[in-house]
């Protein structure tokens, strides 16, 4: 009959566990074997001293909980989260004794008409672990998985053919040489990448060769024939870059292990370009919203429109300000918030003038409102692990990135219940002590 199912709390959870904690995936299964509060919180109904499950588990439960799964769960914990507080500010009416910052303080309303609410929006990107990625070091392993294909086609005609001469030993020469100079000329790099390129083209026609010959690709791995596709198109990229004296592509490829992996140019003073995924998120009331998931190096002004119209569907008015950087302000989108009343931040396109329409105590107010979602992207980056994703493949690294997201929803949950436990039991209780204090 083999194993039995696990429940779907329990591969939510330990996911949870895990990006919460911030560690592996052995590390959280060791964790859940030790702790009867984390046994607990996965749904087990009595302590055991044995592992629920082996760590590769956590692997299909990512493939299994997708990104878009894991998005209808996060809008569930985020619009019964604002339908609640909506509720409450209609109820208190206007009373400011309230657990929010400056950008959580959304009023509900009147009609549908009406603008309410600030949206904050912004975008990053969550490096994928890859070594920092050269022209040269992506063709010498391209070389590297040809060689491997051509041993394994190899083996399926050995003694029938001789064996093809792939110089390896003269390739790893040629690429040793090349990366230990201390000064790389263009003349030199270009003839190191020259070199490579002549000896995988080499390989490729001895791989053709041997399936002329009887070999088929069946006799391979399903991740040795990902990899022939993948030099393939490597091969293609830098030839054309090469005969082109270009340094760009559109869908470079950087990692043959992740070929989905793209640079991003970030222009930052710590990195100029990123590899990994970049990220649209919107912070609403304090929580967040994974808008899109982009491998590609789009621009984050073209999903505007569209973020403000899921706020619309959420909350059922338009925002009142949507705070955002100044690539945010292009002419359509000015354009779409003017015609719904919405105020985007930032200056007037054009040359700057002698006007006073956008004051400068504004400007600063929203650059101070707008500093809460570059503190969420820090916090996720140094605590959660959105900095650096471990997942090699593409779904389960997007998968790790909505889980981050929702963690960080649950955690200020939590933090909004630990106070109303506090301000409901303990601080009466102070108070009553300091009172008995005064009276004596």
């Amino acid at each position: 009959m083999g194993a039995p199912a696990k429940t779907f709390r329990m591969a939510l959870d330990s996911l949870i566990i895990k990006e919460k904690l911030n560690i592996t995936d052995e590390e959280t299964v060791e964790q859940i074997r030790e702790n009867p509060y984390l046994q607990y919180f996965i749904g087990l109904n009595e302590y055991t001293d044995k592992a629920p499950f082996d760590a590769s588990m956590m692997v299909h439960y990512r493939k299994r909980l997708s990104q878009e799964v894991l998005s209808k769960i996060n809008d569930i914990i985020v619009n019964g989260t604002l339908s609640k507080r909506d509720k409450n500010n209609k109820n208190d009416k206007g009373n400011g004794d309230s657990f929010c910052s400056s950008d959580d303080r959304t009023p509900k309303a009147e009609s549908g008409e009406d603008n309410a609410g600030i949206m904050i929006v912004d975008a990053s990107v969550a490096p994928a672990d890859i070594t920092y990625p050269t022209d040269l070091n992506v063709l010498n392993e391209s070389r590297e998985k040809c060689e491997e294909i051509i041993d394994k086609l190899y083996e399926q005609l050995k003694g029938r053919i001789p064996k093809p001469r792939t110089y390896r030993h003269n390739a790893r020469r040629d690429y040793l040489r090349a990366i230990k100079r201390r000064k790389h000329t263009q003349k030199g790099l270009r003839k190191a990448l020259r070199q490579q390129l002549q000896y995988i083209r080499r390989d490729i026609h001895h791989i053709e060769a041997l399936i002329q010959r009887g070999a088929v690709l069946e006799g391979l791995t399903r991740q040795q024939y990902r990899n022939l596709l993948v030099v393939g198109e490597v091969y293609r990229q830098q030839k054309q870059m090469y005969d082109e004296n270009k340094n760009s592509i559109a869908d470079r490829i950087v990692n043959i292990s992740q070929p989905h992996v793209r640079p991003i140019v970030r222009g930052k003073a710590q990195a100029l370009v990123e590899f990994g995924a970049k990220i649209f998120l919107s912070r609403i009331n304090g929580y967040h919203i994974l808008d899109a998931i982009s491998w590609d190096n789009i621009n984050e002004s073209t999903l505007l429109i569209e973020q403000i119209k899921r706020y619309k569907q959420r909350m059922g008015y338009y925002p009142e300000a949507v705070l955002a950087d100044k690539i945010y302000r292009t002419g359509e989108n000015l354009r779409f918030c003017k015609e719904h009343n919405i105020r985007l931040s930032g200056p007037r396109l054009g040359r700057p003038v002698n006007d006073n329409s956008y004051s400068d105590k504004q400007e600063q107010a929203d650059r101070a409102q707008r500093n809460a979602i570059e503190g969420s992207f820090g916090t996720g980056k140094r605590r959660y692990g959105l900095g650096r994703i471990m997942m090699k493949l593409k779904e389960t690294n997007e998968t790790s990135i909505s889980l981050i997201i929702l963690v960080m929803n649950l955690e200020k949950q939590l933090k909004l219940l630990l106070f109303l436990l506090y301000k409901r039991y303990f601080l009466p209780f102070k108070l009553h002590i300091f009172k008995e204090m005064l009276a004596s």
